[in-house]
């Protein structure tokens, strides 16, 4: 059986989770194999009944920090069985110049840092949010169809829709975790405009805002069977100065299934937190 520990790399956070076995061992129908009988990850990306590049499958970040003995902010837990993104740390490392923050929103960022994260969504069991799943340590099921895709999260068994229809956004929707997601293809890449976002997200562990004037542009390619790149360009005039770019990479996890990974149940840690 899979262990499960939900965690926060900034704080050192965990909440035991309770969840039956399912099928975790049992062998992915479909799959490329080589012929030793290991998944083939370089075979080409599978494709749908119309030719366009297949999504579906079980995901988890495909370029994780490496693990350190010393947790920090820039270290994975080497106890820890799955992997977390250096974006899910400081989702702005890789952009040059950093992010182009409003003045409020650095001055928000230095007391979010300052409090050791305290207030991060994750940390209190909240739903996570576009693009930071892509990056935590916990796995997502793509389930793909002609006119949606699917995103299953293990975290709080939470979901998301992606409506491959090109459909408008709405003009005022009522704001949510994951807003509002329309997706067209541009030849074998699936642009997807999202909006309808609530206020006070976090992008990162150490807090990088996202309010409510933020929509998100992600561009999926799967260049293999064993690989899929997001490109995200996150264009929030609220909370940044200028639209901004970045890619999170995820890695296939064959032969697997998801888990229920619902951080409230029997979660006793945060009460035990030290105030400041």
């Amino acid at each position: 059986m899979r262990a499960f520990v939900s965690f926060t790399i900034l704080l050192g956070v965990s909440a035991p989770l309770a969840a039956q076995m399912q099928w975790l061992h049992y062998p992915t129908a479909g799959i490329p194999r080589t012929a030793d009988g290991k998944p083939n990850l370089t075979a080409p990306a599978p494709r749908t009944r119309d030719g366009k590049p297949d999504f579906s499958g079980v995901w988890i970040t495909g370029n994780p920090v490496v693990c350190d003995p010393v947790k920090g902010l820039d270290q994975q837990d080497c106890d820890a069985e799955l992997p977390i993104a250096k974006e899910a740390i400081d989702i702005g490392r890789g952009v040059p110049g950093g992010l182009p923050f409003q003045p409020w929103a650095a001055e928000l960022l230095k007391q979010r840092v300052a409090n050791e994260g305290k207030d991060d969504p994750h940390v209190r069991c909240w739903p996570s949010n576009v693009p930071r799943d892509y990056g935590l340590p916990h796995l997502q099921k793509f389930v793909q169809t002609s006119g949606l895709l699917l995103i299953l999260n293990e975290w709080d068994a939470a979901y998301r829709q992606i409506f491959l229809d090109n459909r408008p956004l709405p003009v005022d929707p009522q704001p949510t975790w994951n807003g509002y997601s329309s997706g067209a293809w541009e030849g074998n890449t699936l642009v997807v405009h999202s909006n309808g976002f609530r206020d006070g997200l976090w992008l990162d562990l150490k807090g990088s805002p996202l309010t409510e004037a933020a929509k998100l542009t992600e561009r999926f390619r799967r260049p293999n069977y064993g690989s899929l790149e997001i490109e995200i360009t996150v264009d929030d005039p609220k909370a940044y100065t200028k639209p901004w770019t970045v890619t999170f990479r995820q890695a296939i996890m064959p032969d697997t299934e998801l888990l229920d990974e619902i951080c409230v149940e029997n979660e006793k840690s945060y009460q035990h937190l030290p105030d400041k």
